[in-house]
């Protein structure tokens, strides 16, 4: 980073590290905070195991050249690498952007927005390599996003935007309204704002026993506990007391029945998950002063991309006040008597009646609308009238006994489901319909429109509108134009290279033939024990393994890479030994064939993948289609109003 002074949390005097193992003998003990990687929210600290034996073995130039070494699981490395929020959240400022990206200041940076520009599948894998089936599914994460469950699966491919932290007064003000949540179980352990000196201000967002007024953080609204609480199931998810953590799951590659990881275990027996606790309170304050929006008037040359049109940006109002708000605006009317609107179905009915429409307008068109408005309720979204891509309100993570239990509430275990939905099948495009199951799953948390400007393409997978990979101002604009174009203008949407028009988007598919590929040092002890089956597994499968590990394949290019990262390891393992079978037998009939033929040959494997499919929606950008033709239940704006909308979105 240009212009920086040495790093003050380096000082081992100052912030003396912990003397432990190797630390103070053949390694230095370095201090608390570790030592700067060079990289944003990554930090360095001295290996404890590294003793003189592993410094004997270590040799780092074998490191980057010999994969045998460097895939060698008993390989002891000098450094552990520590992670924290800001490797996720920090990113370029949409208002003080760096004039060179690749040397930023510290001016040019912010946690307010999200890691934008967080190329997942350049970080995972220094060598690219496309015939890897293990890179297409890391491929499948768009600029800006990551499957937060890749560790502790769920058996979904579920890539999804960092959230933005935006005016986190104005979204507690909401959750007065519509953040009421019951806890049950461990839940009622997380820890509230009451707790600490510092956050007792803010005692009224939790009444005893068991009753908390929280925003949703998740994509699903499933992290509904309480602010604390989420920030804490955050830090466990990136690496705090992982001793327990890895112990209730198989990481990345499942096989094993999930179990929860439980606060009250963590508050006994880990002064790791104590010290984090800890200071959480203060993070919040952190975020209560900190995120504040970032507009566009305030960026460099912003102005000009700004309509000075007084009945542009007043037809634009009126086109939110009657679309948008409802969904989009943390300041909404009161509801007329009759109207329960913590009952989804009452209050989606309401605002789509004449007072409200009225009501609503008259509150956008009020100057002081866009001062501590949130622009989100925060409320959960029935992905049936959202019709978005269903994997996300499909993550099972959160659901009672699984590893998140504790840090979801009662009230969404016990969220109902919200009916069928039509998916489509990814290798003719037919269509049919899927039952979503309840108890937590279905819904979508609306995400606030604040900076909307800056923090394009859309939806929560980064899917709708182009990226374009430069932080500046005109970059930001030009990615922003293009993506709230094909939100309002659907039909402008990205297609399916291979269906076209018979599906309503496109479907992450592998860009080569590929295999699935297991170094021999990554293993576990035994694959028949990682998927919880008998010693008879791999002499039955001697296909699978060779001497470079396991290799399965070949999987033709163009196959929908969720069709395979979908399939539930907990299902029925009679299926599941039927599907390896005849994966057997098809992928060897693939062998030396055409990408034409190795097609059809798979497309015999399709009825058999959707049986044991964890989420069989395979199309990515579809949906949020309010105040357009293909929302069949309103009449659409008109091309006008849409660009008067556009202009009034460009002041958030």
């Amino acid at each position: 980073m240009v212009g920086h002074a040495p790093d003050p949390f380096e000082n081992e005097q100052k912030y003396p590290g912990v003397k432990i193992g190797s630390r103070g003998k053949n390694m230095p003990v370095g201090s608390y905070y570790g030592y700067a990687s060079g990289i944003v929210g990554l930090r360095l600290f001295p290996n404890p195991d590294f003793n003189e034996a592993a410094q004997k073995k270590w040799d780092p130039e074998k490191f980057y050249t010999d994969a045998e070494y460097y895939n060698d699981k008993n390989l002891v490395r000098p450094y552990r690498v520590g992670m924290s929020c800001g490797f996720c959240h920090v990113g370029p400022s949409p208002v003080k952007p760096p004039a060179d990206p690749e040397n930023p200041k510290w001016e040019n940076l912010n946690s307010n927005p999200g890691a934008q520009y967080f190329w997942v599948d350049r970080i995972l894998f220094w060598n690219k390599d496309e015939s890897n089936f293990i890179y297409q599914l890391i491929h499948t994460s768009l600029p800006g996003t990551l499957d937060t469950s890749f560790i502790s699966t769920d058996y979904i491919n579920n890539p999804r935007t960092m959230n933005a932290v935006y005016s986190v007064a104005a979204r507690l003000k909401a959750a007065e309204r519509w953040g009421q949540e019951k806890l049950g179980g461990g839940g009622v352990k997380n820890k509230q704002f009451q707790d600490y000196k510092q956050t007792a201000a803010l005692a009224q967002y939790y009444k005893a026993p068991d009753t908390v007024w929280t925003p949703r953080v998740l994509k699903d609204g499933a992290d509904s506990v309480g602010v604390l609480g989420a920030l804490n199931r955050v830090f466990v998810n990136i690496g705090l007391f992982s001793e327990e953590w890895l112990l209730h799951f198989h990481a990345l590659v499942g096989g094993k029945k999930i179990t929860p990881i439980k606060i009250e275990d963590a508050e006994k027996n880990s002064s790791y998950w104590n010290a984090t606790a800890a200071q959480t309170a203060d993070v919040a304050l952190f975020f209560l002063k900190t995120a504040k929006a970032d507009l566009l008037k305030d960026a460099p040359g912003g102005i000009q991309y700004l309509t000075k049109d007084t009945a542009t940006l007043n037809r634009g109002k009126i086109a939110f006040a009657t679309y948008c708000a409802r969904c989009h605006s943390s300041k909404i009317p009161e509801p007329p008597t009759g109207v329960d609107e913590q009952n989804w179905d009452q209050y989606w009915q309401w605002t789509k009646t004449d007072e409200f429409k009225s009501e609503m307008t008259e509150i956008v068109m009020a100057d002081e609308f866009l001062t501590d408005n949130y622009l989100s309720t925060d409320r959960r979204i029935p992905v049936t009238l959202l019709q978005t891509n269903a994997c996300s309100p499909l993550a099972t993570n959160a659901l009672e006994g699984n590893i998140w239990d504790n840090f979801s509430s009662k009230t969404y275990k016990e969220l109902p489901s919200v009916g069928k939905i039509t998916v489509h099948n990814p290798i003719d495009g037919s269509p049919q319909e899927y039952e979503m199951p309840g108890n937590g799953r279905g819904y979508t948390r609306v995400p606030s429109l604040i900076s909307l400007w800056s923090t394009a393409p859309f939806l929560l997978n980064n899917s709708v509108g182009k990226f374009n990979p430069s932080p500046s101002v005109k970059a930001r604009m030009d990615s922003f134009k293009d993506s709230i174009e094909k939100m309002l203008w659907p039909e402008k949407r990205d297609k399916d290279p291979i269906l076209g028009d018979k599906v309503p988007g496109f479907i992450y598919r592998t860009t080569a033939t590929s295999y699935i590929k297991l170094a021999p040092g990554f293993l576990p002890e035994s694959l028949n024990k990682l998927l919880s089956w008998n010693d008879w597994f791999a002499r039955l499968f001697p296909w699978l393994f060779s001497e470079e590990g396991v290799r399965i394949g070949p999987i033709p290019k163009g196959t929908p890479v969720s069709l395979l990262t979908n399939i539930d390891l907990e299902s029925s393992k009679i299926d599941l030994a039927k599907l390896l079978l005849k994966m057997k037998a098809d992928l060897k009939a693939v062998e030396g064939k055409s990408e034409q033929e190795a097609a059809a040959v798979f497309k015999n494997l399709v009825p058999d993948l959707l049986q044991v499919s964890k989420c069989p929606d395979f199309v990515v950008n579809r949906g949020h289609y309010f105040g357009t033709s293909m929302l069949k239940e309103e009449a659409p704006l008109s091309d006008d109003d849409k660009r008067a909308l556009i202009e009034f979105l460009k002041t958030f």
